[in-house]
């Protein structure tokens, strides 16, 4: 499953700049993740950084963009060769 940033962001800019795959921006209010780069740090960490460093814990999973973990290392694998 991808990661999603709720609206209780407070675009600290801590998520950004831990998240291997590039997944995170600055988006027009709040810091996004594109869930074509999210991986949840399979491949790379064995929890999701943003979520780690999150001071307000908002950051969940996409219930829109449900992954099993072979799913996520595919994709992780994918993201590698590009």
């Amino acid at each position: 499953m991808a990661l999603l940033i709720t609206d209780e962001c407070i675009n600290c800019d801590v998520c950004e700049p831990v998240c291997p795959n590039n997944a995170i921006y600055q988006g027009e209010e709040i810091y996004e993740i594109d869930p074509d780069f999210c991986t949840e740090c399979v491949g790379h960490f064995d929890e999701p950084q943003c979520q780690t460093v999150c001071p307000v814990d908002c950051i969940p999973l996409d219930p829109n963009h449900a992954e099993s973990q072979d799913e996520l290392r595919a994709k992780y694998i994918a993201i590698q060769q590009l």
